[in-house]
């Protein structure tokens, strides 16, 4: 059910929600796999993996490794994702107008993921996101990353919304269950990586979004708002 005021800000996990990243992730896996004289595994096979983090990448992608070999092939394998980072990774249709909106409207957004800074940051400047950004929060910036609702609460307060006026968007469970603990409108994006085996159903979410621009009717706009910021052009 929609809250009846407008929420005031935007939050929003990054694979699989705000950027389609799990095509070069799939690659790189692959790439892994090559190097351990291994066929290359389906795209399809590796796609509801890549919001569970790197090890879950792994595990797919290596079953029978032990967990002393699993460390050396994280290494590894995020040093090729840096070298291509975004070779084919690209904004999820209709997001580039969902952001424009928001700012053309004063609407502050920011990015939530528990993918480690090192590569967050490059990849939003790549995209020109980070600077857009009223905050990025990686897994890295604090003690805890999601589900804890320290990342999410810490993103409220520093661009000065309530919790409570705030929605965030993600692809994971544990997106759901960190918007939850900190009393944000969980919203979860069916358009991601999510799979079966995730049991989307039981899910406490707000609600399921199909495409990004379903975001906007959730703070009052319809994609076509005019531009509320002084002295803006229109």
């Amino acid at each position: 059910m929609k809250p009846d005021t407008p929420l005031a800000a935007v939050l929003l996990d990054l694979d699989g929600t705000l950027l389609d990243t799990a095509p070069d992730l799939a690659t790189v896996t692959n790439m892994l796999r090559a190097q351990e004289r291994l066929a290359p595994l389906a795209y399809e096979s590796l796609r509801p993996h890549v919001s569970h983090g790197s090890i879950a990448l792994l595990r797919a992608a290596f079953p029978d490794a032990d967990s002393v070999r699993v460390p050396a092939l994280q290494r590894r394998l995020l040093a090729l994702y840096r070298e291509h980072l975004a070779v084919e990774t690209q904004l999820f249709p209709g997001f580039a107008q969902v952001l424009s909106a928001l700012e053309a409207n004063g609407i502050p957004w920011g990015v939530i993921t528990n993918k480690p800074g090192w590569l967050t940051e490059p990849l939003l400047r790549h995209f020109g996101l980070y600077e857009r950004a009223a905050c990025v929060l990686s897994g890295d910036s604090l003690p805890v990353s999601k589900p804890d609702p320290l990342p999410l609460l810490t993103a409220a307060r520093t661009i000065g919304v309530t919790p409570q006026r705030c929605l965030y968007l993600g692809d994971a469970l544990r997106d759901v269950q960190a918007a939850r603990a900190a009393n944000m409108v969980a919203l979860a994006a069916r358009y991601g990586y999510v799979g079966p085996l995730d049991q989307p159903a039981e899910w406490p979410v707000t609600a399921w979004i199909d495409t990004p621009l379903e975001l906007l009717e959730w703070v009052g706009l319809d994609g076509s708002a005019p531009d509320r910021r002084a002295g803006a052009e229109g």
